[in-house]
């Protein structure tokens, strides 16, 4: 094993940061990583390597139902949170043209419900290919959780498949903060 191997630039230990559901975070920080564990849910991480900046999302569904009468914007949904980091990226400095992609999760952890996992991925593949960002790798799908930890200035990325166990749970039990500012959807 190499000697450097987990340091920051510089030899530092990379401070880790936990992305939550409902939570889209950037940084152009080289000792920061941002680090997720997911079931069903979804993480996209966005990488620019012109600027050196990343960012990460975790969200827990793609879409509201449509029979859903909710009229505000709920901050587990993709369709908000995909939107937020591409705007967030751009509001620090991101070209559109520049962003490279990775995805993960959407797993089916649960076979007696239904394939969550499964749409989730889906949406996050769509939404990508449709915003005409670059996919560079994705790990999605398959019955088994994940952990994902993402270098957001080098754009590294590691994922480990990790037992169901540690997997978030599908709904959550609270709910951070409302999240605060302006999305401009494009």
């Amino acid at each position: 094993m190499r000697p450097d191997r987990g340091l920051a630039p510089g030899g530092a230990r990379p401070e880790r940061v936990t992305v939550m559901q409902g939570q889209a975070l950037v940084s152009n920080d080289p000792n920061v990583e941002f680090s997720t564990v997911l079931g069903s849910c979804v993480a996209l991480c966005l990488f620019d390597p012109e600027a050196r900046l990343g960012g990460m999302n975790h969200f827990l569904l793609a879409e509201p139902p449509a029979n859903s009468s909710v009229s505000t914007v709920d901050e587990y949904y993709g369709t908000y949170l995909m939107e937020l980091l591409v705007n967030q990226m751009l509001a620090k400095g991101a070209r559109k043209a520049h962003l490279r992609a990775h995805l993960y999760g959407g797993a089916n952890v649960n076979r007696n419900m239904m394939r969550i996992g499964s749409a989730n991925a889906e949406f996050a593949r769509d939404f990508v290919a449709r915003e005409g960002i670059e996919l560079l790798r994705s790990d999605l799908g398959g019955g088994n959780a994940r952990r994902v930890d993402f270098r957001p200035a080098s754009g590294q990325v590691r994922c480990r498949t990790v037992e169901d166990r540690f997997a978030p749970p599908v709904q959550p039990t609270t709910r951070p903060a409302k999240a605060t500012g302006d999305v401009e959807l494009f």
